[in-house]
């Protein structure tokens, strides 16, 4: 059995389509990010980072006592080999996906995510930082769809968990004044993951959680702490 803390956020979506996909048993244990639930010291206790996703696992691969992880790049790939799925076993084809999977650690997801804040979220618009990040994601958007050309997925014919790190970065697409129309290849893949059933699965999973928009108490408890206001609590 895996505990995942949980929020409906693209890091949060990406475990559960790998949980999804691999039909592993698992418990959502709802971290709301509005109200702060991140901050509390028995969450901090195994994700330092004030950040969900984290995982504990029950039945880890070694038998020994549960193994917990944070961050959602490296919950995938301790999925990945804990299962043996959607991760390569070939030195090349592994080398490709972790590529990919950083790739989006590293660039995707922290730029459309700045692309999120300043283009909805920040209490005033700054058309500097709008135009910056809705270019940078338009870039960004441009390097995944040349490396669709030709293939089915991002490594190749195979959907791995470089997929799974990336698609929920794309679902909001339009918030990130991004038109599909003008990136072919992503569009068709995007399309592709989409209609899988345990995507579909995967996004039902956190319906309910959260409710409607996030307020202005809540953008404060997200964005406005600091080392010394995180280590008060």
């Amino acid at each position: 059995m895996i505990d995942l803390y949980y929020w409906p956020t693209p890091n949060g979506h990406k475990i559960t389509l790998f949980l999804e996909e691999a039909g592993l048993d698992y418990k959502i244990v709802p971290v709301n990010i509005g109200t702060g639930d991140q901050f509390k010291p028995e969450f901090l206790a195994f994700s330092p980072n004030n950040r969900m996703p984290a995982i504990i696992d029950h039945d880890p691969a070694d038998g020994g006592e549960d193994i917990t992880v944070f961050e959602s790049g490296a919950i995938l790939q301790y999925l990945a080999e804990k299962t043996e799925k959607f991760i390569p076993t070939d030195v090349r084809g592994r080398k490709t996906v972790m590529e990919w999977l950083f790739w989006q650690m590293g660039g995707l997801g922290p730029m459309a995510g700045q692309n999120h804040h300043f283009g909805t979220y920040a209490p005033e618009k700054i058309p500097y930082a709008i135009t910056r990040y809705v270019n940078e994601t338009n870039r960004l958007y441009g390097v995944l769809n040349k490396r669709l050309e030709g293939r089915k997925f991002i490594a190749g014919d195979d959907y791995t968990i470089a997929d799974m790190a990336c698609y929920p970065w794309i679902v909001s697409h339009e918030k990130q004044q991004q038109d599909l129309n003008d990136f072919p290849n992503l569009k068709r893949w995007f399309e592709a993951i989409q209609s899988r059933p345990a995507t579909i699965a995967a996004y039902k999973a956190g319906e309910g959680l959260r409710a409607g928009e996030m307020s202005e108490e809540d953008k404060k408890v997200l964005f406005g702490q600091t080392a010394k206001s995180t280590s008060s609590r």
